[in-house]
């Protein structure tokens, strides 16, 4: 997969909802039902973050989801690019980028959202063939007011901003002409995975499917 193939596919995933949640799973049993409640609630792209034992087991559930599109965030090493499409993952968020872990994921044939925090960054990934990034860590990064000021000098370049992004600000985010959607985790809260109230999430998930101008 050439990197203009891959950054193509990530947009396309990114298109699909105004959020992409991010997910850390500890139990591979809320795999399945919480996949459903995001997807139920118009969030259906979903990022599993690889910072638990239960990660990989729980692409391995949410891919048998029907109307989702699971993927693997946290990827820092070409060896977890190969564990999540292993998987079953069918896109890779980085909160950076490395020409290893790119090659590791275009070998692969998997799209990939690489992170960018500096104009330089974001140029050296369009160089590349990248033209659909993560912005990462978003607020501590400079917020929406960097990525807007991002927008006229890199106008080719779209960003999907994670880190600090919340129901409070996502509006802020969205309304920018370079970002395509936001990563959040607000829509899976740990209290409410552990209670087992996946309609308390679908309705979280049908709130941040709302947000954000999505002509």
């Amino acid at each position: 997969m050439t990197p203009q193939d891959a950054s193509a596919a990530a947009y396309a995933i990114c298109k699909r909802a105004p959020i992409v949640p991010v997910l850390v799973v500890h139990d591979a049993l809320h795999a399945r039902p919480l996949a459903e409640a995001l997807v139920a609630g118009g969030l259906p792209a979903l990022e599993v973050t690889l910072r638990t034992d239960a990660a990989l087991e729980v692409i391995a559930e949410m891919a048998k989801v029907e109307g989702g599109v699971v993927g693997a965030g946290t990827l820092l090493t070409p060896d977890d690019v190969k564990r999540a499409v292993d998987a079953g993952a069918t896109f890779g968020v980085s909160p950076g980028a490395t020409d290893k872990l790119l090659q590791a994921a275009e070998d692969l044939g998997l799209p990939m959202l690489p992170g960018a925090a500096t104009a330089s960054e974001a140029m050296r990934l369009y160089e590349r063939g990248y033209d659909m990034l993560k912005f990462f860590p978003a607020e501590a990064a400079g917020g929406a007011p960097f990525l807007k000021s991002l927008s006229s000098p890199l106008p080719q370049v779209r960003f999907c901003p994670t880190g600090g992004v919340s129901p409070a600000n996502a509006e802020s985010y969205l309304s920018l002409p370079n970002v395509v959607c936001a990563g959040g985790s607000w829509v899976a809260p740990d209290n409410l995975m552990r209670k087992g109230d996946w309609a308390a999430i679908t309705e979280l998930a049908r709130a941040a499917s709302t947000l954000g101008s999505r002509g």
